[in-house]
């Protein structure tokens, strides 16, 4: 029991995993301080813009704009949730108790928030995309073709991994639980 408590894995996973959540709180608070920035900042962003793309639709730039620093502060809290609750289940295996059902409940809450990542991805894609053909002055459907919002294949895997993982944990508890009553 012991030696689970002094791996220098968990401690390094900790680690990382308290850095990762500050900096995604960080870039979320980032996020949310562009958006009054970019609105009140529009007639400077406008000027400069407008030098290299002419024709360029400005509010409509400003809104997307916006609504990507929204967006994108929405899916970095997403993802600081999914990093809070890893580091919950690393506390547990630092405790030398991994299989119990709160750790099932907290891969499944990851897996659904990953897969909800995959889908706030999907506007900012299309956004990025428009902004860049606008600027460029390319035509390009937002949704499709290189660089345009779809879903990412290892993210879809590492939701189907994590609901497995919950599964296998379940079921982990539910044995333990019946070997503790028969013992």
């Amino acid at each position: 029991m012991t030696s689970i408590r002094q791996d220098p894995l968990l401690a390094v996973a900790k680690g990382i995993l308290w850095f990762l959540m500050g900096v995604m709180a960080l870039s979320a608070l980032a996020c949310l301080l562009a958006v009054p920035t970019v609105f009140f900042m529009r007639d400077h962003i406008a000027a400069d813009l407008l030098k290299d793309a002419p024709g360029l639709p400005l509010m409509q730039f400003v809104g997307l704009v916006m609504a990507a620093c929204l967006l994108g502060a929405v899916l970095l809290a997403l993802l600081f949730r999914v990093f809070q609750l890893l580091k919950q289940i690393v506390d547990t295996v630092g405790q030398g108790d991994p299989f119990v059902p709160d750790n099932a409940r907290r891969l499944t809450r990851m897996a659904w928030l990953t897969l909800a990542v995959q889908f706030a991805s999907l506007p900012i894609g299309g956004i990025a995309l428009w902004i860049h053909n606008v600027t460029e002055g390319t035509e390009a459907d937002p949704f499709g073709g290189q660089g345009g919002a779809s879903f990412d294949g290892n993210g879809l895997l590492l939701v189907l991994i994590l609901f497995i993982l919950a599964r296998v944990f379940r079921k982990g508890a539910e044995m333990r639980a019946e070997l503790e009553g028969t013992v």
